[in-house]
This record gives structure tokens, C-alpha cells and sequence, in this order.
């Protein structure tokens, strides 16, 4: 489904990406691994249009969107969970699904009692401003409000930063059952290698803004990869 080939990234004139190539097959997770400043969030920035490509090329179902903006990839299917349980603030947790919903071109009925029966806990908060919820019910609400517009393909940045580990496996049955039931796409950037590998069917590894590794979960060796990860 999404195809990311020699892609290169820059912040001003320090690059940070440096020819990197990722496929993300159809209704597969693919975990992204790599230390702090490896480059993880600046690839997904870079997919989702919120950062500019300096070079390479973005495919997504074949189509090149490298230089589509942000909103027309948005509307294309692919959604985007940043690091930091981004949410609006002063909205309540029905009122941030509700926007995003109001924001889509086409609104499906449903779509934010399917969230809930992701997240079962948005139920009991929905009056609720968002400011004042923890940071796993404000991690849930991010993916919650993402998940509204029915995305082909979800990148998720960090999603089990600071959060409790109830909560984290919870995340993590969540995005199993978005893959198997309604046949979501992901890309999961994530530092915590035991958690993304156990959900993720394929990995890819970058140091320094470089790909280093990649390959199949199933035949990787994890120890020789916490080692390389080590910092």
C-alpha cells in the first residue's frame, strides 16, 4: 500500500533522512524502529506531507503523493497519531471526535461508536475536557480521533510513551483488531521493540536517519536487535 523510496528529509540545512526505502504491504504493521533522533518521526512527518520530502519518492496504492499537501493525503486515507497524545485541549472528548468527524468530506454513521468500542473507556468520559484526562485516556483519544475518518493505512508515532502498561496493552489488542477486523494499514514507529514486535508483522530499523536492517518478525533475532538498539 505505501511505498517510501530513496527518501531524504531536512530540518533547514541539517538532513536527517538519507535515501531510505519502506514498503508497507496491504493490511500489514510494520514497526520502525531506532534510538531518539534516528529519524522515526521525521519519516512520518515526511509521509503524512507535515514535512517536506527533499528527495525520493511517496507512493501510496501506486499514486505518487510525495508532494501532495498534508490535507489531500488526509482525504486519500492515511491518518496520523503524532508522539504526545495530541488532542484539543479546551474540547471535550465528544467534541474532539466530533470535529474531526464534522472535518471529513464523507461522514459515516457510526464511525464514533466504532471508537468507542475500540476504546471502551471514551464512554464513560465523553463530557469530559480532554485537558483534564489521563495520559492513557488522552492517548486513546488521539487514536480514537484518527481512526473517525476510517484511514486505509494509520501511522502511529510513540503511542505507548509514558503510558501505564494496562493501557499499553490495551493499544496494542486495539491496533491487532483494527488490522484483522477492519483491515487498517500501519506503520508504528516505536522505541519499545518488544511491544511493536509482537504486534508487528514486518520491522525496519534506522541509525542516524539511515535504514539499517529490515526484514520479517518472524525470523528476526530479537537480542542481537535490543543490542544494536542499546543506548
Amino acid at each position: 500500500m505505501l511505498d517510501i523510496t530513496g527518501l531524504c528529509a531536512r530540518y533547514g540545512t541539517t538532513q536527517v533522512l538519507f535515501d531510505v526505502d519502506v514498503s508497507v504491504p496491504r493490511k500489514g504493521i510494520v514497526c520502525l524502529l531506532g534510538r531518539n533522533g534516528a529519524g522515526k518521526t521525521t519519516l512520518l512527518d515526511a509521509v503524512m506531507g507535515v514535512r517536506p520530502a527533499s528527495a525520493g519518492t511517496i507512493r501510496l496504492d501506486g499514486a505518487d503523493v510525495t508532494r501532495w499537501p498534508p490535507h489531500r493525503r488526509a482525504s486519500s486515507g492515511i491518518a496520523y497519531v503524532p508522539q504526545g497524545q495530541t488532542t484539543f485541549p479546551q474540547l471535550t472528548v465528544r467534541e474532539n471526535l466530533q470535529v474531526v468527524l464534522e472535518s471529513c468530506a464523507t461522514r459515516r454513521r457510526g464511525a464514533v461508536d466504532d471508537v468507542i468500542d475500540t476504546f471502551p473507556v471514551l464512554a464513560t468520559i465523553l463530557d469530559r475536557p480532554a485537558g483534564l484526562l489521563s495520559g492513557g485516556q488522552r492517548q486513546q483519544l488521539a487514536m480514537g480521533r484518527a481512526l473517525v475518518v476510517d484511514p486505509r493505512i494509520l501511522l502511529l508515532d510513540e503511542p505507548t510513551e509514558g503510558i501505564q502498561p494496562s493501557v499499553v496493552q490495551h493499544i496494542a489488542r486495539a491496533i491487532v483488531a483494527l488490522h484483522a477486523d477492519r483491515g487498517v494499514t500501519v506503520l508504528l514507529a516505536e522505541q519499545a521493540v518488544d511491544f511493536a514486535l509482537a504486534i508487528s508483522d514486518r520491522y525496519a530499523v534506522l541509525d542516524a536517519g539511515r535504514l539499517i536492517e529490515e526484514g520479517s518478525c518472524a525470523e528476526m533475532d530479537v537480542d542481537r536487535l535490543h543490542e544494536a538498539l542499546a543506548i
